[in-house]
C-alpha cells in the first residue's frame, strides 16, 4: 500500500492495480466542541456502490485534516471524536457521500446533540450503551456502530439526506439497580442519521420480564441471564442471580421483542447448560414471567416436527427433558439414553446418546413402525428420574424431507422451584397436546398417575384441559402417564417417573 503525505496528514491510497478506476480526493476536516482542529478521532469511509463498493478505509492525520483518493461512487462516512472521558464522545454519521468530484467534508463536534436515554429510577447506574446504523443503497447494506461505557454520547447527521427509508439507526442502553436491570432502546428509520435522541420513559411505559430460576437437586449457586433485542444489530446485558430465585428486567416495548438466555447452575462435572426463549413480546405495564430449569421435565415439540423422513432416512429430534416451560436444555442432565425403532415388529436398530435424538436407515416400502425413546436420570430425584415416549405410525419412502406424525403431552402444574408440591393437597395439572394430535386431531388424552415409581397406575379424568392429583404423603414421587390416538390412528404412550415429589 502506498502512502500520500500532505503536510502533517497521512492517508492510505488504493493499490496500484486499482488506479485505472476514476478516483477523486476526499478531504476530511475534524473540529472539536470548541471549533478547533483535532487529531483525536477515528473516521471510517465505507464503500456502498460503484468501483469502491468493497473499500473500507480509516484515514487519519494528527493535524485534524486528512485526504484519501477513492474511486467514484456512493460511500458512508462515520467519525468518532473523543476528548476527556468525562466529556464523552461525539459520533457523526454521513449516510450519503456521493464521491463524483474532489470533495471536502467537515466533521464538526459542535453539530452534535446528546443521546439522553435514561430510566425512571434515578438510583440506577449506567452499565453500557451502543448505537448502530445501517445504510442501504442499491441493494447493498453497510453497517457501523459505537459503544459507550459512560452514557455521555452525542450524535449528529452530516451531509445530504439519503433515500427515504434507507437509514436505520438503533440505540440500546442498560442501567442497573441492586434488584433489576433497565433495558432501554429506540429504533428509527428514515433518510437521515440521528441528531440527538431523548427517551425518558415513565415506569408505566415499560414492560417487565421476570425470570425465575429453579434449583434442581444436586445443583445450586448462581445462574446467569442474558437479555438482548431480537431484531437488528444490538448488544445485551447480563445479570447473575441466586437459585432458586428471581430477577427482573424493565424493557422498552418500542425496541421490539427480546431474546432471553438462561445459563443454569450445574452439578460438579456437568457441562454448562443453556436455555433460550426467543422473541419474547412485551407490552407497557404488563409482566411476562419466564421460568427456567423448573419441573415438570418432559418431551416438547416447540418449533420442530420431532420425527422426519427423507427418502429412506428417518431422523428423530424430540427433546425428552425440556423444562416445565418447554425450554430445551443445551446439555440435559441424564445418565443413560436410548432410542429404538421397530418396523413391523422387528428391531431396525437402537441408538444411544443424546435423549430423543437418533437417525435410522429403513427399507423403502410403506410399513408400520414403533419408536421408543428413553432417558434415565439416577441422581435427579423429583425431577423426572425416567422419561419414556413410545409412538406408532406408518411411513414409506418420501421424495424429500417430510414430517412423521408424532405427538407429545406436556404437564404443567404449579410446583415449587425445587420440583416439589405440598403433601396431602390437591394439585391441578394442566395437560397440553403438542404435535400431530394437537388442535382437535385427537380426543382428550388418557392420563394416569402412580405413587410407587410406575409399578401401578390409576386413571384420572381429564376435565377442562387438566387433571386433579391428590398428593400422597411427604417424600413420595408422583409419576404421570399419557396415552392418546390421533385421528389418523397414530399413537403415543408417554411416561414421566417422579415427575415431581411431595414435601
Amino acid at each position: 500500500m502506498a502512502a500520500l503525505t500532505v503536510g502533517a496528514t497521512s492517508a492510505v491510497l488504493p493499490p496500484a492495480h486499482a488506479a485505472e478506476a476514476e478516483t477523486y480526493a476526499l478531504t476530511v476536516r475534524h473540529l472539536d466542541r470548541a471549533g478547533r482542529s483535532t487529531g483525536a478521532y477515528e473516521t471510517t469511509v465505507t464503500g456502498i456502490s460503484g468501483p469502491g463498493a468493497d473499500r473500507k478505509v480509516k484515514p487519519h492525520g494528527d493535524s485534524g485534516t486528512t485526504t484519501v483518493r477513492l474511486p467514484k461512487g456512493r460511500y458512508m462516512l462515520d467519525s468518532y471524536l473523543f476528548g476527556k472521558v468525562a466529556d464523552g464522545a461525539d459520533w457523526i454519521v454521513q449516510p450519503r457521500l456521493d464521491l463524483d468530484r474532489n470533495t471536502t467534508v467537515t466533521v464538526d463536534a459542535r453539530t452534535t446533540a446528546r443521546v439522553d436515554v435514561r430510566p425512571p429510577d434515578r438510583s440506577a447506574d449506567f452499565l453500557q450503551g451502543a448505537m448502530f446504523v445501517e445504510v442501504t443503497h442499491g441493494g447493498t447494506t453497510r453497517f457501523a456502530n459505537r459503544l459507550t461505557g459512560t452514557g455521555n454520547l452525542r450524535v449528529a447527521h452530516l451531509g445530504p439526506a439519503a433515500e427515504p427509508g434507507s437509514v436505520r439507526q438503533s440505540y440500546n442502553a442498560y442501567w442497573t439497580t441492586g434488584t433489576a436491570t433497565y433495558a432501554l432502546g429506540h429504533t428509527a428509520t428514515g433518510a437521515r442519521a440521528l441528531t440527538g435522541l431523548t427517551r425518558r420513559p415513565a415506569a408505566k411505559d415499560l414492560g417487565t420480564i421476570r425470570v425465575r430460576g429453579a434449583a434442581r437437586p444436586g445443583t445450586g449457586g448462581r445462574a446467569s441471564v442474558d437479555l438482548q433485542p431480537s431484531t437488528g444489530p444490538a448488544i445485551g446485558a447480563a445479570r447473575r442471580m441466586p437459585v432458586p430465585g428471581t430477577t427482573t428486567f424493565f424493557v422498552a416495548p418500542e425496541r421490539g421483542p427480546w431474546d432471553v438466555t438462561y445459563w443454569a447452575p450445574t452439578a460438579p462435572g456437568e457441562p454448562a447448560n443453556r436455555y433460550s426463549a426467543a422473541r419474547v413480546a412485551v407490552r407497557a405495564g404488563a409482566t411476562t414471567t419466564l421460568a427456567f430449569d423448573h419441573a415438570v421435565f418432559g418431551p416438547a415439540l416447540t418449533g420442530r416436527h420431532g420425527v422426519t423422513r427423507n427418502g429412506d432416512r428417518l431422523a428423530v429430534d424430540v427433546p425428552l427433558l425440556a423444562d416445565g416451560g418447554g425450554h430445551v436444555p443445551s446439555a440435559p442432565a441424564y445418565d443413560t439414553a436410548s432410542t429404538t425403532l421397530y418396523r413391523e415388529g422387528k428391531v431396525v436398530g437402537t441408538r444411544s446418546g443424546a435423549p430423543g435424538r437418533a437417525a435410522f436407515t429403513v427399507p423403502p416400502g410403506r410399513a408400520a413402525y414403533r419408536l421408543t425413546s428413553t432417558a434415565q436420570r439416577k441422581g435427579a430425584a423429583g425431577t423426572a428420574t425416567r422419561v419414556t415416549a413410545s409412538w406408532t405410525f406408518t411411513s414409506g419412502r418420501t421424495a424429500g424431507t417430510a414430517p412423521v406424525p408424532v405427538s407429545v403431552v406436556r404437564f404443567s402444574p404449579r410446583i415449587g422451584p425445587d420440583g416439589t408440591a405440598a403433601a396431602g393437597s390437591e394439585l391441578r395439572v394442566p395437560v397440553t397436546v403438542m404435535g400431530a394430535a394437537a388442535g382437535g386431531h385427537t380426543r382428550s388424552p388418557k392420563v394416569s398417575v402412580s405413587m410407587d415409581g410406575g409399578t401401578s397406575w390409576t386413571r384420572v379424568p381429564v376435565e377442562d384441559g387438566a387433571v386433579t392429583v391428590r398428593n400422597p404423603r411427604a417424600g413420595t414421587g408422583v409419576s404421570l402417564r399419557a396415552e392418546l390416538t390421533d385421528t389418523a390412528g397414530n399413537t403415543l404412550t408417554q411416561t414421566l417417573v417422579d415427575a415431581y415429589r411431595t414435601k
